[in-house]
């Protein structure tokens, strides 16, 4: 249950914006916050992820490439094209199959890592929906906001190991994680987060239902 997770991102009652219009270039996430929406929830150091979320994709994609890992970003597709985003981002509520690709590299890590397969959950939060990583030693635990047609966000801690309570949202920056909910196919979704604490340059977390 999210009950578990603790997250302070339930706070200030959760009064969503509706959703805004598509912009013609990538959004940007420099408007100012308004309250119970992710701007007024997230820190700054996670608007500032989110703001520049295009320009890490960028980088990651470039230190993948530079470093020969050219032909996986490739057969990745879609998964991996930073406008590939399609309208209705909305995740239903459900179980899901997940797999990570890590792109870029921080501090001597590989340029390209693809793990197979683990479990993640999406739930109904009382007018919002949490998603949660249930196996793998690095698990994401958050809630998500609506934003825009092709986009809802995601605010949440990293779970490792053999942890049962992730921390709370904001008491560690190192912990705290910020990204972009898109739709990219048929009962498809991608989790991005870009420029994660450890690692990589950006994480690209795939959903398809389980089942």
């Amino acid at each position: 249950m999210w009950g578990r997770t603790r997250l302070i991102v339930v706070a200030a009652g959760l009064g969503l914006a509706a959703c805004q219009a598509v912009p013609s270039m990538p959004p940007s996430a420099a408007d100012a916050p308004v309250a119970g929406t992710w701007r007024a929830t997230a820190t700054e150091q996670d608007r500032t992820r989110i703001r520049n979320w295009y320009a890490s994709w960028q980088a990651a994609l470039a230190d993948a490439r530079a470093k020969g890992y050219g032909k996986s970003i490739e057969r990745e597709g879609v998964l991996l094209d930073p406008m590939a985003a399609l309208p209705n981002a909305h995740l239903p509520a459900g179980d899901y199959r997940c797999r990570t690709v890590k792109l870029g590299a921080q501090r001597g890590m590989l340029g390209y890592v693809a793990y197979d397969w683990f479990q993640c959950r999406v739930a109904d939060e009382q007018g919002i929906a949490s998603l949660t990583k249930l196996t793998g030693s690095q698990r994401p635990v958050g809630l998500i906001f609506p934003d825009d047609l092709k986009r809802q966000i995601f605010l949440g801690t990293l779970e490792l190991g053999d942890e049962t309570v992730p921390i709370d949202y904001g008491s560690d920056r190192m912990r705290d994680m910020a990204g972009l909910v898109e739709r990219i196919g048929a009962n498809r979704w991608r989790l991005v987060l870009p420029a994660p604490a450890y690692e990589s340059l950006l994480d690209v977390i795939e959903l398809v239902p389980a089942g």
